[in-house]
């Protein structure tokens, strides 16, 4: 695979939406548009009762945003703008009004763990480490950090911001309440998806809207809420402290 994707595909009601990008599915602004338009489009369609969220590759969910995109920022519009991108996907996550289930095949970084704390039920690999880098380059999680906290705690969310330089285990996160299950291969993994998807399935979609706001109660403020939180990164991405970091990765 070389080319970067979003594709869905529907079968017996179940919509699973797949991304991909060839640079360890780090996510480009239009990769994570599509994303969220596919889950807000699912969401909507009658013909589907659960979605399954997963990314293709062997060892990498996400990577977090383009390191490319990153680089290239120049004025803080295109930073609110850049920075927006997995705040849009974690809002049409959680107003989605349907179970999202988590497939997390390997290792997860970045706006990458703030998609893993949207879902509703994730599950994962004993490959599917976490890490929340972004102190390393001057900027912090602040769009995905409402999400990791609602799931990891204030301890947990701030422990792995603060060593943005360790890989915390699955076991780890399964401990804090991100994962729900973990799985030694990426078939057990499948096999446990596919089952608890049909499970849902047998579910009152009407009963699950309401179970999913009343999960969600709280985040009414999100669509505000992330939007001030990207603007912070757009200016902090701009600093001289950010920009002399990212000359290293050039």
């Amino acid at each position: 695979m070389s080319e970067a994707y979003v594709k869905h595909d529907i079968q017996h009601q179940i919509a699973t939406i797949e991304f991909f990008h060839p640079a360890h599915n780090s996510l480009p602004s239009n990769i994570l548009a599509k994303l969220a338009d596919t889950i807000t489009q699912m969401g909507e369609n009658n013909e589907v009762l659960v979605i399954v969220l997963k990314s293709g590759g062997d060892r990498t969910f996400c990577a977090g945003a383009s390191f490319k995109e990153l680089i290239a920022i120049e004025d803080e519009q295109t930073g609110e703008k850049f920075f927006s991108g997995f705040a849009n996907v974690i809002n049409a996550m959680r107003k989605c009004p349907k179970f999202i289930i988590g497939r997390v095949q390997g290792k997860t970084v970045g706006g990458g763990v703030g998609l893993a704390s949207a879902m509703d039920y994730c599950m994962a690999t004993q490959y599917a480490a976490i890490k929340l880098s972004e102190l390393n380059i001057g900027i912090g999680p602040f769009v995905v950090g409402p999400a990791v906290e609602r799931k990891l705690g204030v301890s947990g969310m701030s422990q792995i911001a603060i060593d943005a330089n360790s890989f915390y285990s699955p076991e780890w996160a399964l401990q804090k309440g991100l994962f729900t299950k973990v799985f030694e291969t990426t078939e057990e993994l499948d096999e446990a998806v596919a089952e608890m998807a049909e499970n849902l399935c047998q579910y009152n979609p009407e009963a699950v809207k309401h179970m999913k706001q009343m999960f969600w109660r709280g985040t009414e403020d999100w669509d505000k809420l992330l939007i001030e939180r990207a603007k912070i990164s757009g200016k902090l991405v701009l600093s001289t402290f950010t920009k002399e970091k990212l000359k290293r990765f050039k």
